[in-house]
């Protein structure tokens, strides 16, 4: 088992900050009010926060097995009352939080 010292630590926390920010500040510095926003940037701003999720429900999704119990019900349960709660409220945060508890039971106790 490696140890990491003190300063290794601190220095990587520093390059996770600082391109951090960068990441996050960089639009609003190369497209500041005189240059405008190419429309690719603007379509993939619509477009890739849905297929994001998209691949994350495939990703959480591809090892579920429907031949065998319980079939996928836990699964399927969870995310027919997180859509309907995001589509409900529309709260990402309280749908996910709710579809992930609601998960936890049905594994943990009902299945």
């Amino acid at each position: 088992m490696t140890t990491v010292d003190t300063t290794h630590a601190l220095i990587t926390v520093l390059v996770i900050a600082v391109v951090n920010a960068l990441l996050r500040f960089l639009p609003d510095l190369v497209f500041s009010g005189k240059r405008k926003t190419p429309h690719f940037l603007l379509v993939l701003g619509e477009v890739l926060p849905h297929a994001v999720m998209g691949m994350l429900i495939v990703y959480c999704l591809r090892n579920v097995s429907v031949v065998t119990y319980p079939y996928g019900l836990p699964e399927l349960i969870a995310c027919v009352v997180t859509g309907v709660l995001h589509f409900w409220k529309h709260n990402a945060l309280l749908s996910i939080g709710c579809g992930v508890a609601l998960y936890m039971v049905l594994v943990q106790v009902v299945f």
